[in-house]
């Protein structure tokens, strides 16, 4: 980013790709030409996390856990960067590549206006909404059939994006909509339990990696480690604390895993910093002593001034 011009620009572009997101999902019928839509915001992301993707990273965590509201395109959003990067770790073809990023894009089409209002829902579902959330990934296949979605793997992973057990890995002769469909589920669990919703605040992204990380079968799963090792245990734009009970915020991904840049933006007694400072976690201390959820700073920050760190950090790294 040259300048603060730069840096508002970017954050309008990402804010300007949610709320397009937000459009067609919640009104998909009467969404012009909804297919070519999707694929247009999938370009959109690819080419804001080529410019930067720790800035990417950055602003996407920071727009997911701000606020409940419109959460089921920010969630969609989210899901749909992370199989992205998921596709890259995993050298997934291109065409297995499309079919994930679209499905993570599109699953909860079925459930859109219901997604949003859960987030803001204190008590329990109702009956009739868990009938709703039990037949959302079946009524989404249909709903994209009928939209105009050609690419059968794209209908089924958005068809069984929850069907297999919670842990269990599909087999390596599965199909291929099988095996896409569970990263989608991983990341699916990973994203939401750091989002907030007005009846919980947001976990840490360290305590929603141990949960995805966790072993619940003897059938080995690699998913949940490749997603942790791609964007670190405390990804660019998640909050921890320091080992001198300093607050920081994630900035940037070295090349040793889980020792990020951080910039570090409060003292131990809470008092937040005016200039916030880089720190390099993999070759001096503090180090991290663990992640924090998203309302652990709410003092607003300076967020260019922070990524202006990050960009420090890119010329040492």
């Amino acid at each position: 980013m040259r300048d603060e011009n730069d840096y508002e620009d970017l954050l309008a572009d990402w804010s300007d790709l949610e709320s397009g997101l937000g459009i067609i999902l919640g009104n998909p019928d009467s969404s012009q030409q909804f297919v070519p839509r999707v694929l247009q915001y999938d370009r959109w992301m690819q080419g804001l996390m080529l410019r930067d993707p720790d800035v990417g990273l950055y602003l996407l965590f920071q727009l997911a856990t701000n606020s409940p509201v419109g959460y089921s395109a920010s969630h969609a959003l989210v899901c749909a960067v992370l199989c992205h990067i998921m596709a890259q770790e995993l050298s997934l073809p291109k065409a297995e590549r499309d079919s994930l990023v679209r499905a993570a894009l599109t699953m909860n089409v079925a459930m859109t206006a219901l997604q949003d209002i859960l987030a803001t829902q204190v008590e329990k579902p109702s009956p009739l909404q868990q009938e709703a959330i039990r037949a959302h990934p079946v009524k989404g296949a249909m709903l994209l059939g009928n939209l105009g979605v050609t690419d059968d793997n794209w209908i089924e992973v958005v068809s069984i994006h929850h069907d297999d057990a919670e842990g269990a890995a599909p087999a390596a002769t599965s199909g291929s909509a099988a095996r896409l469909s569970h990263i989608l589920r991983v990341v699916d669990r990973y994203a939401a339990m750091i989002s907030p919703r007005l009846s919980r605040a947001g976990r840490s992204a360290a305590e929603s990696a141990r949960s995805i990380t966790a072993s619940n079968s003897a059938q080995p799963d690699d998913v949940g480690h490749t997603l942790v090792r791609a964007v670190g245990l405390s990804p660019p734009g998640t909050y921890v604390r320091l080992d001198s009970d300093e607050l920081a915020v994630v900035v940037r991904r070295s090349d040793k895993p889980n020792m990020p840049f951080v910039a570090i933006v409060g003292k131990p007694g809470g008092e937040i910093l005016h200039i916030p400072r880089l720190h390099p976690t993999a070759s001096s201390y503090p180090r991290i002593k663990g992640g924090l959820p998203p309302n652990a700073v709410r003092t607003p920050l300076n967020h260019y001034l922070i990524l202006q760190l990050g960009t420090q950090s890119a010329a040492i790294n």
